[in-house]
């Protein structure tokens, strides 16, 4: 059986969320800047969007940490496939993830970041699975709160389709 997408959340409230969170974040870190960590790939299409919308200066930097492979579930472990390129030390960082689900990796990339002595750590994601959590991560930021299904768009993907959608929808039709 071929799948199917069933939109979630519009476009227009993707946009609208992104750039109330950027107003958050701005006064939230005035007078400071800020450093923006990508969880890459599917962060790269939030945090672009929201590094437009914060009006602070801003320097970015990004990673790849996953325990994904091609399906629907998390494997449970965790790896580094790219590291920061610059230091961390003594800067106000931001982690922009595109979802969190079990909590596993971003419990995993909070403890090796804040090892790295940045002067805070905060995390931000567009979308939380809050149900599916087995890690206690606290989140500063959230665009959504949704409910237990697969997740496309904006930067999601399933079997790296589907990232280029505009809008938050649900995959149906696979098992």
């Amino acid at each position: 059986m071929s799948e199917t997408i069933r939109e979630l959340i519009s476009e227009e409230d993707v946009d609208k969320r992104i750039r109330e969170l950027g107003e958050q974040i701005s006064r939230d870190y005035a007078g400071k800047q800020i450093h923006l960590i990508c969880v890459l790939k599917g962060g790269v299409f939030f945090m672009c969007e929201l590094a437009k919308r914060i009006t602070v200066p801003v320097s970015m930097d990004f990673m790849c940490v996953g325990s994904y492979g091609d399906g629907t579930k998390s494997s449970g472990v965790v790896r580094i496939a790219k590291d920061l390129d610059e230091s961390i030390e003594g800067k106000e960082v931001l982690i922009v993830e595109d979802i969190i689900d079990s909590g596993n990796t971003l419990y995993y990339l909070m403890d090796v970041l804040h090892r790295r002595n940045p002067a805070s750590l905060r995390l931000c994601t567009l979308l939380d699975k809050p149900e599916r959590r087995v890690k206690d991560v606290k989140v500063d930021y959230v665009g959504f709160e949704i409910p237990d299904e697969f997740i496309v768009g904006y930067g999601l993907d399933y079997a790296q389709k589907y990232r280029n959608l505009p809008y938050i929808g649900v995959v149906e039709g696979v098992e």
